[in-house]
């Protein structure tokens, strides 16, 4: 089976691209999709749909994990993230419907078993379960290879919190 793990936002969107086979999981690809920011917000949205497409035209994901949004205090950015996720859902469920949706307290409790673990304690737990040579770089690509592990852990246990 393979997992397209995406951590949404404007600037980077985060991707993970794993395979699981008898409950082994492995690196297919990871990176991100980078939009400049001297680009007005629709184009920006464009080249993040853009590189969705190409992205699951290329792997053909089984499943996609999508982190759904937190908002703390700014505004501003939270929406411009929304429109990036929205863009995002598009694309991912004009190729594939098995599109399921985690929360950052999930993932940090799939990947470490404490909801508030920190941003290193994840990427430990991605370079060991992947048995990576070194933590994914940047830590948008990291961020979204958790959210594909985090779908197949709970894929294998049933529990599936499917858009």
């Amino acid at each position: 089976m393979i997992i397209l793990g995406i951590d949404p936002g404007l600037a980077i969107v985060g991707y993970g691209v794993i395979s699981v086979e008898r409950g082994n999981s492995s690196v297919v690809d990871y990176g991100v999709i980078n939009t400049p920011k001297e680009l007005k917000v629709p184009q920006r949205l464009k080249l993040i749909y853009e590189g969705m497409n190409a992205l699951l035209d290329k792997y053909k994901p089984d499943s996609i994990a999508l982190e759904e949004l937190f908002f703390n205090t700014n505004t501003t950015t939270g929406i411009n993230v929304a429109q990036a996720r929205g863009v995002i859902l598009l694309a991912c469920m004009n190729k594939c419907n098995n599109l399921f949706e985690y929360t950052p307290l999930q993932v940090k409790q799939a990947m470490t078993g404490y909801g508030k673990a920190e941003k290193k304690q994840i990427q430990y737990m991605v370079t060991k379960m992947l048995k990576l040579s070194k933590p994914p770089k940047p830590d948008d690509a990291a961020d979204a290879l958790a959210l594909a592990l985090t779908h197949a852990q709970s894929a294998r246990l049933g529990g599936l919190f499917r858009i």
